[in-house]
């Protein structure tokens, strides 16, 4: 079966009234929430490559880095397979992400055919780049492909939203997890997407406390 694409605000209130059906905790959670986001992206080589310099950095110093790598030109393939090593430490990246800089650069990854990928297929291809671990790749195939069954379940806050969603006694495991996310298959970006949006909520509300 041809897997579905999120293309509209339309395509999410159909997953999430499908979830809300089949699981009335989903439907407890979103009923506070303000509309879901679509959250889409851009696909191709920046911004996989935008991902890996965010990687363990503040959301100022890889906005800041990301906006000097711009300026240089830095976000073709074809400019980071020609650049050093130093000259991508020069512009702010850590030695270790100018090697997966390069390595993502040099990979020859035909982003054109992703679009037309298994969605398990887009996370083999991406996962086998250097400095590409499985949750950037399930938040590519989610926000920059829109496949509306993928799911991140090593993302914490997808983690911790279920316990609370769910009334689990601790944050599932990410093996656990992704096991019980098969239940809200076709539909689990967007699932995921009533989760973060609940967990926002939840860490707004702890902070008027």
């Amino acid at each position: 079966m041809k897997e579905r694409i999120i293309r509209s605000d339309a395509c999410v209130a159909e997953g999430a009234a499908w979830l809300c059906a089949r699981d009335p905790r989903f439907a407890q959670a979103i009923n506070d929430l303000p509309p879901l986001p679509l959250r889409l992206k851009p696909d191709g080589f920046a911004e996989l490559l935008s991902a890996i310099v965010s990687q363990q950095v503040s959301v100022a110093s890889a906005s800041a880095i990301w906006g000097r790598l711009q300026e240089a030109g830095m976000t073709t393939p074809a400019a980071v397979a020609r650049s050093s090593e130093e000259d991508l430490r020069a512009l702010g990246l850590s030695r270790q992400k100018a090697k997966y800089a390069r390595a993502l650069a040099t990979a020859q990854i035909d982003y054109d055919a992703l679009r037309r990928m298994p969605a398990h297929e887009v996370i083999k291809t991406l996962t086998a780049v250097p400095g590409i671990g499985a949750w950037t790749a399930e938040i590519y195939a989610m926000f920059s492909l829109g496949r509306a069954d993928v799911f991140a379940p090593g993302d914490l806050a997808l983690q911790e939203a279920a316990k609370l969603i769910f009334d689990l006694p601790a944050r599932p495991k990410e093996k656990n997890f992704r096991v019980m996310a098969d239940a809200w298959s076709p539909w689990r970006s967007v699932a995921a997407r009533i989760m973060w949006a609940y967990y926002k909520q939840h860490k707004q509300r702890e902070g008027i406390r």
